[in-house]
């Protein structure tokens, strides 16, 4: 097959995860069936189920979540790669792009395929030791040092950077205004937030949140307080822990809609965390997992940082007296100096 017929027709194989992967691939899904044949997979994981209907984003749905136990995300795996590698060879894609999941490095690399693969999470160092050695291209922001990712065991030379952080793609999206919101239509503030990944590898486990929620309602008892869980199990500890005085629901929204119609948002310093700080929004990161994206937002003061409960509040007050307009701008200047990731993968494509 010569260059230019094969850049005229490619099968692709996109794996998905989490919801932050599926918004980040919505674009990029856009641009590819132009001129390509893509294949989305994913896995049956409540929160990517629920946003794909919102979202209307067609997935084939191969397999499930683990959990937290590492021997069931074993057992989970296992399952999924046997059951995806029927559907790839099927397929049989030219090129994988993942947002470094294991099972499609482990079929890619098996197969013969090449993989392309986005992170900007290195803290989540059990999924990078299983993929990284085993992909050709990962592309990361430029705020993260190349040496985060090579000493996984891929090389600097095939790491690419690009000049954004990924919430910036995200945020993009259009959304649809018509849905039912959580928050009740008065005149109170509507206080946003959002319970930490506990069932990922990488997960701490910190128990940080619950004295910061009691401190807020305690505080703001009068306004509309909203928890976002992520787990069924989540939600049951919470309820149990605050005998539903707040209202705590599971990620039935897209998380842009609901953070406009947001005062303040509280969040662990993951996705939400920083699509917030993008839109201009003022943002708590309790810190749940540490992680540049989120100390990058913090010294660009879009976040706060803040784990005490009194001065969370404190901030907030502050937060509810003051004109949002200068952080508005500052969100904005800061995502005008950023570029496009997306092309640069169909750069990566093209060469």
């Amino acid at each position: 097959m010569k260059y230019n017929d094969y850049q005229k027709y490619l099968k692709i194989w996109i794996d998905i995860l989490t919801p932050k992967q599926l918004l980040f691939s919505e674009p990029i899904v856009e641009k590819l069936r132009a001129k390509h044949d893509v294949l989305c997979t994913s896995r049956e994981y409540e929160e990517v189920s629920k946003l794909s209907k919102i979202r209307k984003f067609e997935l084939d749905f191969i397999g499930k979540h683990g959990g937290s136990n590492k021997k069931s995300k074993l057992k989970a795996s296992i399952n999924r790669i046997e059951k995806l590698l029927t559907k790839v060879e099927k397929f049989s894609p030219d090129l994988t792009i993942s947002f470094c999941s294991p099972d499609a490095a482990r079929i890619s690399f098996g197969l013969g395929i090449k993989h392309i693969a986005f992170c900007d999470s290195p803290h989540a160092s059990a999924v990078m030791k299983l993929t990284l050695p085993l992909i050709q291209k990962l592309l990361i922001p430029s705020i993260i040092p190349k040496k985060e990712f090579s000493k996984f065991g891929i090389q600097k030379k095939d790491i690419i950077t690009y000049k954004a952080i990924d919430a910036a793609v995200t945020i993009k999206r259009k959304i649809n205004e018509k849905i039912k919101l959580p928050f009740k239509k008065n005149e109170k503030k509507n206080i946003l937030i959002r319970l930490e990944e506990d069932q990922a590898s990488y997960a701490l486990k910190s128990k940080k949140i619950i004295p910061i929620i009691k401190k807020i309602l305690e505080t703001f008892e009068e306004e509309n307080i909203v928890i976002l869980s992520r787990y069924t199990v989540q939600i049951k500890k919470f309820e149990k822990e605050f005998d539903k005085r707040i209202k705590i629901i599971k990620m039935s929204y897209d998380g842009k809609y609901l953070l406009k119609n947001t005062d303040v948002f509280i969040g662990s310093g993951g996705t939400m965390t920083a699509e917030s700080a993008l839109l201009g929004i003022p943002t708590i990161s309790y810190n749940a997992v540490p992680n540049i994206v989120e100390n990058y937002l913090v010294k660009k003061k879009l976040i706060k940082r803040e784990t005490n409960p009194d001065k969370v509040c404190n901030y907030m007050k502050k937060i509810f007296k003051e004109s949002n307009k200068k952080n508005t701008n500052r969100a904005k200047k800061i995502i005008s100096e950023m570029e496009d990731p997306v092309q640069k993968l169909i750069k990566i494509i093209k060469e």
